[in-house]
């Protein structure tokens, strides 16, 4: 997947997923709709950050544990920057 995480300003973490057409059809895209909210629900930054998933083609064959941990590095990496980025 694909995950880019900007600052809000807010105190809470907002999600966006973008599945288009191209990767499947609407069962897939909702199933990894699904999917993407579950690691949201579970693993939800605390910091006030906007982000944007993008699942990608084998998101559906790849199993959740492997995702959560995929899911927390790349946050990680994305919050390490953006601190770092500031000051």
């Amino acid at each position: 997947m694909t995950l880019v995480a900007l600052p809000n300003g807010l105190e809470d973490s907002r999600l966006g997923i973008v599945a288009p057409r191209r990767l499947g059809g609407a069962v897939w895209r909702n199933r990894s709709k699904r999917r993407v909210r579950e690691l949201f629900r579970h693993h939800k930054p605390a910091a006030g950050l906007d982000l944007v998933v993008l699942p990608r083609r084998d998101f559906l064959d790849v199993p959740f544990a492997a995702l959560v941990d995929d899911y927390r590095r790349t946050l990680r990496r994305q919050f390490r920057n953006h601190s770092t980025s500031r000051g």
